[in-house]
């Protein structure tokens, strides 16, 4: 619908006027104009936007958009129609979704280390920067063998199971592979009735973490292969004899 003036003919507005109603700066709506995003309909003799009610509308379009977070050249595309929208907002909502993950991941770290701190105020600052520093590695690492939506799908696994789950977990590896280590040491048969429990307890809390899904089954053995050294050294993770102890009562189980 057109927007009309006192005398009846179709409102426009002047590049400060719009700015002002709509809560940008003139120079935004200059950079919209020079990238093709919104262009005033007419000019004045001198050269001055002047925006008409569709121009109007396809700003609020645009400002709408933004709101959800997507950049101005991703804008352009579903305002042409270039792109589907679902397909957009479906990728949109999955980087968001990583990006969530990852804010909530450096909230857990920083209230560890503001606990420790408070703990430990004579710790010294080397320590909670080696702290930081391997929990970036730990990040980095996960993002080598794990696809974005894999991440995401984790972040979401880690929320469903919430904190009390996830610290019973890490208690239980705590215990187990101690227990592990004790069977190898006295030689135990894997094919025993007591290393085949055992296996099935380390599956059971395996699958606690990738819940089944075969992507992420094989993500994190990719990852276990391939940082064995550092997973087991510097995050006490399982030991290659640790792991094919396992595999041979696992495969004991049937």
């Amino acid at each position: 619908m057109k927007r009309m003036d006192q005398r009846g003919t179709e409102r426009v507005w002047k590049v400060g006027e719009l700015a002002a109603e709509a809560g940008l700066t003139v120079r935004t709506l200059h950079h919209y104009d020079r990238i093709g995003l919104v262009h005033p309909a007419e000019r004045t003799g001198t050269g001055h936007r002047l925006y008409t009610a569709s121009d109007v509308q396809r700003l609020y379009q645009v400002l709408a958009l933004r709101q959800l977070g997507l950049g101005l050249d991703r804008i352009a595309d579903v305002l042409a129609g270039t792109v589907a929208t679902p397909q957009v907002l479906s990728a949109h909502r999955d980087y968001l979704a990583a990006q969530l993950a990852a804010t909530q991941e450096l909230h857990a770290l920083v209230a560890a280390l503001a606990a420790t701190a408070e703990s430990r105020p004579d710790a010294s600052v080397d320590r909670f920067l080696e702290l930081i520093r391997r929990t970036v590695m730990v990040d980095d690492t996960f993002k080598e063998y794990f696809t974005e939506g894999q991440l995401t799908q984790l972040a979401q696994r880690r929320e469903d199971l919430g904190e009390q789950q996830i610290r019973r977990a890490e208690a239980e590896w705590g215990e187990l592979i101690p227990e592990v280590d004790a069977a190898i040491a006295v030689g135990m048969d894997p094919a025993a009735p007591a290393a085949r429990k055992l296996a099935a307890r380390w599956m059971e809390l395996l699958e606690g973490f990738h819940g089944g899904d075969a992507g992420l089954r094989d993500s994190m053995y990719r990852m276990q292969a391939g940082e064995a050294d550092r997973i087991e050294g510097e995050f006490c993770g399982p030991s290659p004899a640790q792991i094919a102890f396992i595999t041979a009562a696992n495969e004991a189980r049937g």
